[in-house]
């Protein structure tokens, strides 16, 4: 078993499984891989089955009955990477817009600079690092994000960011059974909660891409609970903790 986990939510990502799977593994730096599939009517699951066979100390599978929310399925890698004792976890897409080649750097940010959690930002020193978004789209995230900061004062530029490394003590000390949101506010919510609890939160600037094939997971409810949900996260926040 190697130190860190990698987990990567799939719904439908027959498309792209394999090739992020094997990007992984083809880094110099090890990681195992949990995929956690939401039963994917296209076979994802089907396609993990036959490359755990290639990888079967490396690569694992966790099938949930249904499409319950991003933020659920992340949660359940959280508790089985913890029941393993994985140092460190990280979360990534499996369509490409997180670069597998970012993995060793949010990965030292935690090992060697000290941080207990690891940002994969596109919005760090005045840059926008989006590719095959249009304007709208990019305003929308990027706003969003320095919302996040002035409503909640959390010391982030990329609060939206679901290409994050966190240490195990960090996933150790959160309530899983008080977290609010499954969708988009998931990623603003663990941030939140692990500055609060007094965690050390480093961004590494990364280039997000686009996804080239398979179909956008985004929907219009998943920003309404993002913007009033930080509103009532933040209203009903934690007290400043020590770790």
């Amino acid at each position: 078993m190697n130190d860190t986990l990698v987990i990567i939510p799939t719904y439908n990502e027959k498309e792209n499984v394999e090739a992020i799977i094997e990007a992984v593994f083809a880094l110099e730096k090890k990681f195992d891989v949990l995929i956690v599939d939401d039963n994917s009517p296209d076979g994802t699951a089907n396609i993990v089955t036959e490359l755990i066979k290639k990888y079967p100390n490396q690569l694992f599978l966790e099938v949930r009955k249904e499409k319950a929310g991003l933020g659920t399925a992340y949660i359940h890698g959280f508790k089985w990477a913890i029941d393993r004792k994985y140092e460190y976890i990280i979360e990534m897409d499996a369509d490409f817009s997180h670069n597998p080649e970012d993995l060793p750097r949010l990965y030292k940010a935690c090992v060697l600079e000290g941080a207990d959690v690891a940002v994969g930002s596109r919005y760090m020193n005045r840059e926008i690092n989006v590719v095959n978004w249009d304007i709208k789209r990019i305003l929308l995230s990027y706003l969003a994000s320095k919302y996040v900061r002035v409503i909640t004062g959390i010391p982030v530029y990329d609060t939206t960011a679901g290409f994050v490394c966190y240490s195990r003590k960090v996933l150790e000390k959160i309530d899983y059974d008080k977290i609010q949101f499954i969708g988009y506010a998931f990623q603003i919510e663990m941030k939140y909660k692990s500055w609060k609890h007094g965690f050390n939160i480093k961004e590494v600037s990364i280039v997000f891409t686009d996804r080239v094939k398979g179909a956008s997971k985004m929907n219009g409810s998943i920003i309404k609970e993002a913007i009033f949900g930080v509103l009532k996260m933040r209203f009903k926040g934690l007290p400043k903790k020590n770790k």
